[in-house]
């Protein structure tokens, strides 16, 4: 077994279940460390035995007892071959990758490269809830996740209530806004913005800037002067050209290519385009960044994810023994359901596909009524001259101003 991508509650459930169920059913346990890091390189010396007195409790544990890296062990084909040869050297004949695309990915390479040779088995882990599983199952760790964001943001609204204070708050989430999203809903934040709700194409900095602005105008129009705004870190890959680059100078990529989202000073600069914006229409307000993400990672995971993980580890090991390879492995209803790896993959990218959220749902649309944002009908009559009596705008201005955020 091995763990890559980022940390997500529920690692060592997995880990647990898969481990006591290939014991029970004859087979030796190891887990390879940090992932494909030292396996990419030949390295066969970080493997770790795995009994059941090591897992027994593991489950209620955040955070991963093998550890976890970002290695690609399809970045070429050599690092491929030498990934396949390692797992031989070790006699593996069954592999289990707990991972979220990137890892999936990488395990669907394994497992053709090896041709039938090693049994290959992903089980899907993102607290961004991106992978396309069946209908509408998340992925392990994205309740434990939402359910630690909502109560962060549940504070700082507390914290915004009691000092009038704006937060904007970046949520980890980089293909899709489902958890900046699901916090905001639990917590009941004054704002959410995510990728999926623009339209195709290039988001410019300063249309959200008058987003989030239009936001505290007219809270401050209804008598509030606080709120909090959650926004999926997503949004910068959406980014125009310009504005990307900007933030992302001089900063180094990950294995898979990617920038680290949280390197960017997305909130920063943020804050300071809407602290610039209020001031130049005449509004007063104090406006605070703040990321989130890291802190969501590693917590303990909630009984949901208690059960679903122990649940997946267990079926990884079944799906393995019965003379399953190349799939992903869920849980639908009451059965596990694998989906073959090769299936998953998006024939454009080559990679597997992405679930994003649906901004045409009703879920999405249930959410947006319940957020404080301008909205077409602030453009008419009172609503608009009331809105914009709480700027030095005159109410036609305040319209050509605020168009973008409708």
């Amino acid at each position: 077994m091995l763990v890559g991508g980022g940390p997500a509650p529920g690692i060592n459930g997995v880990i647990a279940a898969a481990t006591i169920e290939a014991i029970a059913s004859g087979l030796s346990v190891v887990g390879l460390r940090q992932g494909y890091a030292h396996i990419a390189r030949g390295d066969l010396s970080q493997v770790m035995p795995l009994t059941v007195d090591d897992v027994t409790r593991a489950h209620f544990e955040g955070g991963s007892i093998l550890g976890t890296s970002r290695t690609n062990p399809a970045k070429d084909a050599q690092t491929l071959r030498t990934v396949v040869d390692s797992l031989q050297k070790l006699g593996i004949t069954h592999l289990v990758t707990i991972g979220g695309d990137d890892t999936s990915f990488g395990a669907a390479k394994i497992s053709q490269e090896a041709g039938g040779r090693i049994a290959v088995a992903a089980v899907p882990k993102t607290i961004d809830n991106d992978l396309p599983l069946p209908d509408g199952i998340p992925t392990f760790g994205f309740e434990t996740a939402r359910a630690v964001g909502t109560r962060i943001v549940q504070t700082l609204l507390e914290d915004a209530r009691s000092t009038d204070h704006w937060y904007l708050v970046v949520s980890m989430g980089r293909n899709s806004g489902s958890l900046a999203l699901g916090i905001a809903r639990s917590a009941g934040a004054t704002l959410a913005l995510i990728p999926e709700e623009f339209p195709r194409g290039d988001v410019s900095l300063e249309t959200i800037v008058t987003t989030v602005v239009g936001s505290i105008v007219k809270r401050k129009a209804h008598g509030y002067g606080y709120g909090v705004v959650v926004l999926a870190e997503g949004l910068i890959d959406r980014l125009s050209p310009a504005d990307r680059d900007a933030m992302a100078a001089s900063l180094p990529k990950d294995a898979y290519g990617h920038i680290r989202l949280t390197d960017l000073p997305f909130g920063d600069d943020l804050r300071d385009s809407v602290r610039k914006r209020l001031d130049e229409i005449g509004v007063t307000a104090t406006v605070v960044a703040k990321d989130l993400g890291y802190e969501l990672r590693c917590a303990p995971p909630v009984p949901f994810d208690l059960e679903y993980t122990r649940t997946l580890g267990y079926g990884a090991v079944r799906y393995l023994l019965e003379g399953g390879s190349g799939a992903l492995i869920t849980f639908n209803g009451e059965r596990i359901v694998p989906l073959q790896l090769a299936q998953l993959l998006d024939p454009k990218t080559g990679r597997i596909r992405v679930r994003s959220v649906d901004a045409g749902g009703e879920g999405y649309r249930i959410a947006r009524r319940f957020m404080s944002r301008l909205e077409s009908e602030d453009f008419q009559g009172d609503r608009l001259r009331a809105l914009a009596a709480h700027t030095k705008l005159e109410p036609e201005a305040f319209c050509a101003a605020f168009d973008a955020a409708v």
